[in-house]
C-alpha cells in the first residue's frame, strides 16, 4: 500500500513514463542527429579520393602509375627472360601451330617473365582487365608488390590522370620474338605492356632485355624516345617479319621501285623500335613496318600506342584502326609509319590486303 493511503494509477505511471521519454528525446536529439550527419558526411563518396585502404574496386585508376607500374613490369619479366636464356634452360616445346603452319614455341623465359608481369600489374591494380600472351596458372601464384614509386624521367614528363578502370584493358606480351629467343637471337627479343582505354592504346612499354633499354610513351602525356629525322618516302626502308619477307618483297618493289630495302626482323617490338631513334648499335632502321597477315594484339598494342604519342600511325593494311578490346587477333594485318604520309603509304599497297587473309 502506497503511503498515506494514496494509490498509484496505472494509467498515471503511464502518463509519467511518456513525459519523461519526451523530455529525454528534447535533451538528446540534437547531440545525436548532430553525431549521425558527422558521420555520413566523414563516408568517401562513390568514386571519390582513396581511402588508406586503397581503391575500391571498379573505381579510378591513375594512368602515371599504369605507366609507372608497366615500365616495372615490363623490365620484371625482362629479367626472368635474361636469366633463363643466360642459363640455357629453356625447356623449349612447340603450344601449337600458326595459321600459316609454324610451329610456336613455348619456352620456360615466356612463362616465368608472364607470371611476373601478371601478378606485378594484377596486384598494383587489381581492378583492372589483363590480356596476356601466356596461361596464368594459379598454382604458381605469386605476389609481387609495388611500392608506389614513380621514377623521376615519368613524374618529370607526365602528370597525373585517371579514367575509369572499367575502361581500362592491359595488354602483356611476356616474350615477343619467341622463336629468335630459342635461336639465340637476342636484339630482336623484348618484353611489352600496352593500356588501352576503350580500346584506344594509349600507354606503351617496349623493354630489350639483354640490352636493358626501355622505350615508353604515353598518347597527350609523354615518352622517353623520339622518332627519326630522317626518311625517304619513295624509297623506303621495309621492316618485315623474317618468314614474310619474300611475300613482300615482290609487291613492295613494284610499288615503290627496286630500290626499295626490305629488312627481315624478328619480333614486332624490335620492328616498331626500327621506326625510332633508339640508341642502340644493333637496332636496325626502318621508314615503313608491314605485317601481312594474321596477328595477335599483344603483339602490337605497346608498338601502336608509342607510334600513337610521337605522331604516327599503325592501322590495318586499308586503314582502319585497330581496337584493342574484344578478341585477341588482328585479322587485317598492318602498317605502321611516323613522320610520313600513312594515307598515300595505304593507297600504294592495295594488293597487301588480301594477302593478310592468307
Amino acid at each position: 500500500m502506497a503511503p498515506m493511503g494514496i494509490r498509484l494509477s496505472p494509467l498515471g505511471m503511464a502518463v509519467f513514463c511518456l513525459l519523461g521519454l519526451g523530455v529525454l528525446y528534447h535533451l538528446y536529439s540534437g547531440f545525436l542527429a548532430g553525431r549521425f550527419a558527422f558521420f555520413m558526411l566523414s563516408e568517401p563518396a562513390a568514386g571519390g579520393p582513396e581511402t588508406p585502404h586503397g581503391p575500391a574496386p571498379g573505381g579510378a585508376v591513375d594512368l602515371r602509375e599504369l605507366l609507372a607500374v608497366s615500365v616495372l613490369a615490363a623490365v620484371r619479366g625482362g629479367e626472368e627472360v635474361k636469366r633463363v636464356r643466360e642459363g640455357n634452360v629453356l625447356n623449349a616445346k612447340a603450344k601449337g601451330k600458326t595459321r600459316e603452319g609454324a610451329e610456336e614455341q613455348l619456352t620456360t623465359g615466356d612463362l616465368l617473365s608472364n607470371r611476373r608481369m601478371f601478378y606485378l600489374l594484377k596486384g598494383a591494380f587489381p581492378a583492372v582487365q589483363i590480356n596476356s600472351e601466356e596461361h596464368v596458372d594459379t598454382v604458381d601464384q605469386e605476389t609481387v608488390s609495388w611500392d608506389h614509386s614513380i621514377p623521376e624521367d615519368i613524374k618529370q614528363k607526365i602528370q597525373p590522370k585517371e579514367v575509369p578502370a572499367e575502361s581500362v584493358t592491359v595488354w602483356i606480351d611476356p616474350l615477343d620474338a619467341t622463336q629468335e629467343y630459342t635461336e639465340d637471337l637476342r636484339q630482336y627479343v623484348t618484353t611489352m605492356v600496352c593500356v588501352a582505354v576503350n580500346g584506344k592504346p594509349v600507354i606503351g612499354v617496349i623493354h630489350k632485355p639483354f640490352s636493358s633499354y626501355t622505350a615508353w610513351a604515353m598518347v597527350d602525356g609523354g615518352s622517353n624516345v623520339k622518332a627519326r629525322s630522317s626518311y625517304n618516302e619513295k624509297t623506303p626502308r621495309i621492316i618485315v617479319s623474317r618468314s614474310h619477307a619474300g611475300k613482300v618483297e615482290q609487291v613492295a618493289r613494284q610499288t615503290f621501285g627496286n630500290k626499295t630495302v626490305i629488312i627481315p626482323a624478328g619480333g614486332a617490338g624490335y620492328k616498331v623500335l626500327a621506326l625510332l631513334d633508339v640508341p642502340e648499335k644493333t637496332q636496325e632502321e626502318a621508314d615503313v613496318y608491314i605485317h601481312v597477315t594474321y596477328i595477335k594484339k599483344w603483339d602490337i598494342c605497346a608498338g601502336n600506342a608509342v607510334l600513337r604519342a610521337l605522331g604516327g600511325h599503325m592501322t590495318t593494311l586499308t586503314g582502319e584502326e585497330i581496337s584493342y578490346t574484344g578478341s585477341d587477333g588482328n585479322e587485317g594485318g598492318l602498317i605502321a609509319s611516323i613522320n610520313m604520309n600513312h594515307k598515300a603509304l595505304i593507297e600504294k599497297l592495295p594488293d597487301l590486303e588480301k594477302t593478310s587473309h592468307k
